[in-house]
């Protein structure tokens, strides 16, 4: 692995507000990389600069300074229309509260972003329809969102990231809205997922979600606190304590 180019590199990264006469470093300094067919887990407590990670990983943000490198081109300086393409190519995202339309069926919202990617057609249809029978969900094609579960919903979400073949899918707190069995199933899906090649970079509050990916990034105060194994005793003692049970976003 460490000759092999990182498909995500954060070279000091800063994400930098400045609300009245005070800056506010939401990222103060990162650097990592994640490879191909990682499973991370990126985790930290409301305010620690996971969510502002997410964002430039996933090309919604940009950084005040320092680099980030997708497949090892520079795309922190890209110009909108740019990184718009960079997310409707490479990424994925998996959301919190499954951001489907309600007035379209489950295949049209899985073909949304093919649609946005300027894709046939005949190819939206086949791709979203392959999609939906990974997640075991091709009878409910034609259903709205609103006739299913939570967990159906999600994994039509989950259907949508996976439709344009993505080299990375963002997950991010995709078990927040769920019960916990139906999490769990989600979380089981997600490792599936990952065993099939995928590269998965979950977000999360809760470090026992994020112990189920194979390597943990800890942020706190917009720095790195920890990057390792996803043993719960090791990267849950920087944290403060009682934050690593389920704190609330």
């Amino acid at each position: 692995m460490a000759t092999e180019v990182p498909l995500i590199e954060f070279i000091d990264i800063y994400k930098i507000y400045v609300v009245g006469d005070t800056e506010v470093h939401a990222l103060d300094g990162i650097s990592m990389k994640i490879y191909k067919g990682e499973f991370v887990a990126i985790v930290g407590q409301s305010g620690s600069g996971k969510s502002t990670c997410m964002n430039i990983i996933g090309c919604l943000d940009v950084p005040t300074k320092g680099k980030y490198y997708l497949r090892g081109t520079d795309v922190s300086a890209m110009k909108d229309d740019e990184q718009a393409e960079i997310r409707n190519k490479e990424l994925g995202f998996i959301f919190q509260q499954y951001n489907l339309i309600p007035k379209i069926n489950v295949q049209q919202n899985v073909e949304l972003p093919l649609m946005y990617a300027g894709l046939p057609e005949k190819e939206q249809e086949k791709r979203a329809l392959a999609s939906l029978e990974k997640v075991g969900l091709l009878s409910k094609a034609k259903n709205m969102p609103q006739q299913l579960s939570g967990g159906q919903q999600q994994r039509v979400s989950i259907a949508r990231a996976l439709a344009g073949d993505p080299s990375i899918i963002l997950a991010d707190e995709p078990t927040g809205a769920l019960d916990s069995k139906t999490g769990k199933d989600v979380l089981a899906f997600l490792k599936k997922l990952h065993s099939l090649g995928n590269t998965i970079v979950l977000i999360t509050h809760d470090n026992t979600i994020a112990a189920q990916a194979e390597r943990v990034i800890r942020i706190q105060d917009g720095r790195i606190t920890y990057d390792g194994e996803p043993d719960i005793t090791k990267f849950a003692s920087v944290a403060h304590a009682g934050d690593y049970v389920e704190d609330t976003e």
